[in-house]
C-alpha cells in the first residue's frame, strides 16, 4: 500500500440561507500531507444557483471562493491565514461556520502519486 497516499477532502458549499440549511455544491478542497498538496477549486455556476435562490448575490460570493483557493495555495493574497502551515490552512479551510460559504464534513481516501487528478475526480463527481 505504500504507493496510496492517505487524503482529506471537503465539499465547498454555497448556503444562501444559512437557518434553512440548504446547500449548493460548488468546490472541492483536498489536502495530501504526504504529498504536501493543498488544493482548492470551484466551478461557480451561475444560472443554477440563481434557480435555486435568485436573490443571491454572485458578486458577493465569489470574492470568498477565490479567497479559499489563495489561501490554499499560502499565496500573499490569502492574507495572514495564507501563512500557517499546509496543515493549518486545510483546517481553518474545513472549520465548521455558519455564513453563506460552508464546507461539509472532512472525508478521508486514498489517492496515487496524482494527488491533483483525485482532486479533478471529485470535483466532476460532486460539483460538475
Amino acid at each position: 500500500m505504500q504507493d496510496k497516499h492517505l487524503y482529506e477532502y471537503a465539499v465547498i458549499r454555497v448556503v444562501p440561507s444559512v437557518e434553512r440549511e440548504e446547500f449548493l455544491n460548488v468546490g472541492v478542497i483536498l489536502y495530501c500531507r504526504q504529498q504536501k498538496f493543498l488544493q482548492a477549486v470551484f466551478t461557480l455556476d451561475e444560472a443554477r444557483l440563481h434557480a435555486f435562490s435568485p436573490t443571491t448575490d454572485i458578486n458577493t460570493i465569489r470574492p470568498y471562493l477565490e479567497a479559499f483557493v489563495e489561501i490554499s495555495k499560502g499565496s500573499k493574497a490569502g492574507g495572514p491565514i495564507a501563512k500557517l502551515d499546509i496543515a493549518g490552512r486545510f483546517r481553518w479551510l474545513t472549520a465548521t461556520r455558519s455564513s453563506i460559504i460552508q464546507t461539509s464534513k472532512v472525508h478521508p481516501g486514498f489517492c496515487n502519486a496524482d494527488a491533483e487528478a483525485t482532486l479533478m475526480r471529485l470535483k466532476a463527481q460532486l460539483v460538475d
